[in-house]
């Protein structure tokens, strides 16, 4: 895309190409930085005016996605700083705190059923993603949802490489034991039997005695 596109009709429509070509991945990066999808649209928004009105700035030092994805970063820790002026916001460029993918089939013959199970799934999977903290979350959308290269990243967060492999294990590790946890506090109900399925059974024996 070219970086002088100016203001005319032909440059917006161009600019709209490129919106739906990295509209799933900045805002699903946005969403990691905010957990709120108003907000990360909002930020989403934000980031396509900035990156319109700087479009002459940008020289091709960087892949464009990866100079797009800088901006919307910059916007979403604006919203965390705007709205939690009393919490201590840790920038991506600080050193880590002491402190699968799961990748459900699209089968186009699902079930009913099956849709509604993966939907749930996939809901107790984004949830326990907010759960992470903030640095490892990004990590994890940037690298195993929108699969970036760890190069790619490292670049739009302004880290090493490294400290992109590193996050990268430790919100795996995290979000391993708490879908575990899940796992383990569901076993007991798994295929339960109270209810209206004993009083059917029951009162089917009772019939056929």
């Amino acid at each position: 895309m070219s970086s002088n596109l100016g203001s005319s009709a032909a440059s917006a429509a161009e600019f709209e190409r490129l919106m739906r070509q990295h509209n799933q991945r900045l805002f699903r990066v946005a969403r990691s930085i905010l957990r709120d999808d108003a907000d990360a649209e909002d930020a989403l928004q934000d980031a396509y005016v900035q990156a319109y009105r700087k479009l002459g700035d940008f020289r091709g030092d960087a892949e464009l996605s990866t100079w797009l994805t800088r901006i919307v970063i910059n916007q979403a820790l604006m919203r965390v700083r705007s709205r939690s002026r009393d919490r201590n916001v840790i920038s991506f460029s600080q050193a880590d705190a002491a402190s699968p993918e799961i990748d459900v089939p699209d089968v186009q013959t699902e079930s009913p059923s099956d849709a509604a199970l993966r939907g749930e799934v996939r809901k107790v999977l984004e949830q326990r993603i907010d759960e992470l903290p903030e640095n490892f979350r990004t990590v994890f959308v940037m690298r195993e949802v929108e699969e970036m290269t760890a190069r790619e990243t490292a670049a739009a967060l302004g880290i090493p490489e490294a400290t992109v492999r590193t996050r990268l294990f430790r919100a795996r590790a995290l979000l391993r034991e708490a879908l575990d946890r899940d796992v383990d506090s569901a076993r007991g109900n798994v295929f339960g039997f109270d209810g209206t399925r004993c009083d059917r059974i029951v009162a089917a024996v009772l019939a056929r005695l």
